[in-house]
Formats: C-alpha cells, structure tokens, sequence
C-alpha cells in the first residue's frame, strides 16, 4: 500500500463544506485480498483498535464498519475508519469520511476530515502502517502511536479557550480563519471581521492590559470608582514589607504586582518571619512586590464579557489528613494527586500539587511547623495550598451586586473581557456586607475552567464573547462572489468588480489575471487559488469579494471561503477537464462544478446559465434564490422560471433585460460591444450578480456604457 499523492483541500471541496485530506492510495495486489480473507487479520486490527466497533459505516448503528469488515472490505476503506479513529483517540474530532475507487485498478481515493492537516497527514501515515502490520501480522505500537499524535494536537490545533470561541461562531455560521499556527483567529471576512487571540480580542486596550498587569495602578483605579479592595501598597524589602503589615494590621498577603495563576501568593500571614519570607517567594515571580489586607473567605474568579457576568468559579483550600504513617508529601500523592479530576495536561479542571515545583506549596507546609517529608500525626489535618483551586462553577449564585461590582471593575480598567478575582465568604451576598474585595483584574483571562470545572455545569463562555461581538444580526460577512465554470470566468469576474467599484464598495478581486485590491493589482499572474482568496479575506479594507474558482482550485485545495452570497457557473465543457485528478465523465465534471452552487448561503444567490443544460440543472442544488442568465429570453427554462416568480437577464435585440414577473428593466443598448456568445455571456453573469448584490439598474446601466469587454481585460 503507497500513497500516491496527498491533497489537503482547506476549503469547500466535492466531498463537504469543511476541509478535509485526500490521499491517492495504490493497493496494489491488495486488490485481490479483501478483509475477510486474510487470515486474522480482523481479529488484530479490532485487539488494537476495539473502539471500532462504535463506527456505523453504512448500516447506521454502531458495528456497521466490523460487519463489513468481516463480510470483506478492501484496504482503502478500512484506512479510512482507522485513520479517524486514529484522530480521535489523539483529542482531534473527525467523522467523516469516504474511499472510492478510481478507473485505475487498485488506486483508491481516500477522505477524511482534517481539522489539522498535519496532524491528519500524520494519522493517515500512521494508520497505513498499522492496517499493513494488522495485513502482515507484525507488531505494532499503538499506545505509542496515539501519544505522538495526541503531542501533535496540543502542539498543531488551538487550544480549548481559543476552540470554544471559534466553535460558538460556526453556531451562529459566523466564518472563521486561523491567521498562525497559534491561537490568533479572525472571525468573519474583510471589513466586517473581529480577531480573537486566545480570550483577548481586538477590542482588547493595550492600555487596559498595561493597566491590569500593575496590580497597585489597578487598585487605585478601583478605589477612586468606590469598588472595594483590600488596603495596601507596593513593597522595596522584606523590612518594607513588615512595615507595611504592621500599617495594614496582620493578617495580610503578600503577593507579586504582575503574577498570575496565583504564583508567588501567599496570604493569611501573622509573623514578621511569614512575611519577610512570603516577600522573596513573591519577588522571585514579579517585578514588585505588594503587601495588602487579608480579606477572609474563599478566592473566587468571575469572568465578564462585554460588560456582563458571564460565569463564576469558586477556589477551595486543600488540606492533607494525617494517618501517623505517611509523610505529607505521600499524603498529597494518596489523598489529592489521586483525584481523577486533576493532570498536568489542559482537559483536567485541577492541577496536580507538585511540592518541589511549587515554592508556595512548601512554604505554606513549613509554617506550619513540618516539612515535605514530615510524618503528620494522626487525624492532624493541614492546609497545603490556600488557593489557585479555583474550579467549582458558582455562577448561578452570584449576588446581583457582586455582578453588577465585577463589571463596573471590568469598565473601569477597559478590558472588554476580564477575569476579574475577588475574595468573599459568600458569594451570593453583596461585598460590602462581609468585607470582601476585589483583589485583581486580570486580561486575557482562563476560559478552560469554566468549560471543564471540577464542579458543576459548563458555561458557554466562548458564546458569550462571540455574541459582544457580533450583533445578533450579525455575521461577520461581506458579499462574497465565486465564479466557477469552462469559460469566461475571468471576464465575468472583472466586469462585476467594476460594476461593485460603482457601487460604493472597496472591492477585492482574485482571478486568473492576478490579486486585486480596489482598482490596483498587487500580485500578478494566476490567483484564482485558495491562497489568494483567503488573502483578499483577511484584509480588513476588503467590503466585497469577487473570486474565480477553476476546476483544478476545486480539486486540489477547495474553495477559499465556507459560504458565499453569489455563486456563478458560466458554462460547462466536460471534455476540457479530463484527464487529471481522475475525471473522465461529464457527471464527475457536474459534481466539481456543482460545489459552487452547493456554497451559496440561504439568504445568498445562484446565477447560472441558462442555455447550458448541465448548468441550469443546478437550481435544484441551491440552497437560496436562482437568477438564470441567457442571450435567448425564449428559452423554456427561463419562461418556466419566470413563471415561478424568479429572475431573469437575457438580451433582446441590442439591450440587456432585467426580468421577473414584477417587471422589465431594459438597460443599454449593446452596439459598442463584441456580439461573440461568450462575451454576451459574460456580460449577461455579470450584470445578473450586480443585481443580486443589489446593486440599482440605472447603475449598471451606467457602468456597461462607460467601459467595454475590451477595458474590461485591461
């Protein structure tokens, strides 16, 4: 079994909407050897890999993929099942996936949905080995092989905060792309796009952030806007910092100004020793050191989004149980570590206590008298961390007030979304009435303990910040225009952007000619590719965009965008296309083609060509209005389609018609321009996406007088 080529299609491609890997894989003498007759070769691959037997394949229940499997299936389609069980054992949700045969014997194409396309590239690797050791009967790794790819999704996918916000936008069909390999991620197209970078977003302050780092300049804000927080200062040494609790009154914190994640934090300190040594733990995390008032209760950790609470977390001590046997540092293994809740990686709500790794943990134990490797007494409890717990969801018991308090806190700082900590004994009664505080104000907060806490229930957090930013009518898009087809599709392509251009709009055009943004060209040659679309996407100044899509960009990357508000055929020629990719019918041309069409959003436009039969079948297809388009009004598909209340443009001696059942709307004469059927054609899908843009008939009777086909290709 050998790959033959592999296509990653980013885009919208002849299989689905959403990206997926395509491998060509040759079987070779396999084609002789289906499943069910290689001697044990089922009962290796279902000891590897048993979750199988969940896959539906077909039958539509779970064992559908093991029935066939026993019955006789061939090495393609069984890759495909493992390479995305594979996947999702690796934390990378896949689904779906296809293998069909080509015209060549024993070559195979090969589909699963990549969410990664290097982790994919690696998974559909790996599952060829192992289909080949199960076919071979030789060992194989597979714990081994599932830790490399769960490594190359932490390392390759985004995180869980950054996740939860781009999957809150696919909800509400608000399009998404991923700008690094990082957690930076544009939400929506163009001009109406916001970025997002993990839970920070571009209407994040740089000033806020500064502003939220210097604890002691945010506690200063706080006050003068009469919100509670605990009395205070920074601190220059450990003398100073005894002062300053001297000042305050004992108990008190001591805690860096620009620490996080409750590094460096150590509260509820009575002696000048705790203190003093509590300011090295603290000056060893930050840049300054601040003392304040120990505000008694439990640390809490409330986010806000645009001004509104959007979920509360409670933090808890951890306290070890003396047996008179065990030291405390196997205690914290026996009674804390060993909660099923807790891990070092991400998925886990609670982290574990690693005493050598943690200064806080160990300073926490030695004030109270013992060490790591103390024997505690029996039924001698301890607390070894007083916070950083903070995972049990408290959110429906938030006091109006305290909302009210944390977002004013919010506003006062100018963060659109803040952590926002504070500490009380009682979450749902207000601040004032048991002295509690706000202690912090923190951006770009932690989403994960909100979608995974310890306990209680998930909150949609990544909604939340999705919905303060996009209005409820609100999707993020700008029109997008795809234009597929045998012919003309250049053409089409520049005498709509000028048409656009009239209109008001900055308009971005990617097409055979080269990248073009408003009416100055910034890259030249071929760029009716999935890159060049994605980069007309991406600029911010972009309102409206004009693509050219071929049948080999189709084929080989996808489309460049998910949905598009019009989408062109112009014609089809299946006997053009043949010969790569394996077409060799006019059907599977169809099937390229009708990608177009199956984008085109509901509220979106298909315009197509009338007097192409294989074109005009594809009304059916779209999900939203058709305008057909034709040199002969006359033709029986436009007379039934205006029957039915739709629309139409088609020529009628020398002018160009706008039709529908409402009304006629002749716009110029044609005697300055080309009568050849393609460039009429050209004009007719043009003029017809104008009027579905909404763009006004006197305009684009104005635009077809002030310029030819001929300017047009300039």
């Amino acid at each position: 079994m050998k790959f033959l080529k592999i296509l990653a299609l980013r885009g919208p491609n002849i299989w689905t909407y959403r990206p997926v890997l395509e491998a060509w894989l040759d079987i070779g003498p396999l084609e002789d050897s289906p499943s069910n007759l290689i001697p044990g070769f089922y009962e290796r691959l279902t000891a590897w890999l048993p979750s199988l037997a969940e896959h539906r394949c077909g039958i539509g229940e779970p064992g559908g993929f093991l029935l066939r499997l026993r019955e006789g299936t061939w090495p393609g389609h069984i890759l495909e099942h493992v390479t995305l069980e594979l996947q999702t054992l690796a934390g990378m949700q896949g689904g779906f996936g296809k293998a069909r045969s080509t015209p060549v014997r024993g070559v195979y194409k090969v589909v699963v949905r990549s969410r990664n396309e290097k982790v994919s590239i690696a998974a559909i690797h790996a599952a060829r080995d192992l289909v080949m050791a199960a076919i071979e009967d030789k060992p194989f790794d597979v714990p081994a092989t599932i830790n490399h790819l769960r490594d190359l999704v932490d390392s390759h996918c985004l995180g869980p905060s950054t996740a939860c916000i781009v999957d809150a936008a696919t909800e509400r069909s608000i399009p998404s792309i991923r700008l690094t390999d990082g957690n930076l991620v544009q939400l929506g197209y163009g001009a109406r796009q916001h970025r997002v970078w993990t839970a920070e977003s571009d209407r994040t302050s740089a000033i806020a952030e500064g502003i939220s780092r210097n604890k002691d300049l945010t506690k200063q804000l706080l006050t003068s806007c009469g919100i509670p927080v605990p009395e205070g200062r920074v601190v220059e040494s450990p003398e100073d910092a005894w002062e300053a609790a001297e000042d305050i009154g004992v108990p008190v914190v001591v805690k860096p100004s620009d620490g996080n994640h409750g590094r460096g934090v150590s509260t509820e300190l009575m002696t000048r020793t705790e203190v003093e040594a509590a300011f090295h733990l603290a000056d060893a995390e930050g840049s300054e050191v601040i003392v304040e008032r120990f505000v008694r209760g439990n640390e809490h950790r409330l986010l806000v989004v645009g001004s509104k609470l959007a979920a509360a977390m409670r933090g808890e001590s951890i306290s070890v149980m003396g047996d008179g046997v065990s030291t405390i540092r196997q205690l914290i293994e026996l009674q804390i570590n060993s909660d099923p809740r807790r891990g070092e990686a991400e998925e886990f709500p609670l982290d574990v206590l690693l005493i050598d790794e943690m200064p806080s943990v160990k300073f926490e134990i030695e004030r109270q008298g013992y060490t790591a490797d103390s024997v505690l007494p029996k039924d001698i409890s301890i607390i070894v961390q007083r916070n950083g717990n903070v995972a049990f969801d408290v959110t429906d018991i938030v006091h109006p007030e305290v909302a009210e308090a944390v977002a004013l806190a919010a506003r006062v700082v100018g963060l659109d979304i803040a952590g926002i900590d504070l500490v009380v004994e009682d979450i749902s009664k207000p601040l004032d009435v048991q002295r509690g505080a706000i202690v912090e104000v923190n951006a770009g907060p932690g989403l994960l303990m909100h979608l995974k806490p310890a306990e209680g229930r998930p909150r949609p957090v990544g909604k939340a910040i999705v919905d303060s930013l996009f209005a409820d009518n609100e999707s993020g898009r700008i029109p997008v225009v795809g234009i597929s087809g045998s012919n003309g599709k250049t053409q089409v392509a520049k005498i709509l952007a000028k048409l656009v251009h009239l209109n008001g709009s900055y308009v971005g055009l990617a097409c055979s000619d080269g990248l073009f943004a408003g009416e100055r060209c910034i890259e030249k040659g071929n760029s009716a590719t999935w890159t060049a679309a994605q980069k007309l996407l991406i600029n911010r100044k972009v309102e409206a965009a004009i693509i050219e899509n071929s049948v080999a960009t189709i084929l080989a990357e996808g489309l460049g965008y998910d949905r598009c508000q019009v989408g062109i055929v112009t014609n089809i020629e299946p006997e053009k296309h043949y010969g790569e990719f394996y077409i060799e019918t006019p059907e599977q041309v169809y099937n390229v083609m009708r990608t177009q069409v199956d984008v085109v959003l509901n509220n979106g436009v298909a315009v197509l060509n009338a007097a192409d039969p294989l074109v005009a079948t594809m009304a059916e297809l779209c999900d939203g209005e058709v305008i057909f388009f034709a040199a002969d009004p006359d033709l029986p598909v436009i007379k039934a389609h205006l029957a039915n209340g739709g629309r139409a443009v088609v020529q009628k001696n020398d002018s160009l018609v706008l039709t529908s059942t409402a009304c006629k709307i002749p716009l110029a004469n044609l005697p300055v321009i080309s009568m050849a059927s393609v460039n009429i054609n050209c004009l007719l899908a043009a003029v017809a996406a104008a009027w579905a843009l909404g763009v006004s008939p006197d305009l684009i009777s104005a635009g077809i007088k002030t310029f030819s086909l001929e300017q047009a290709n300039a």
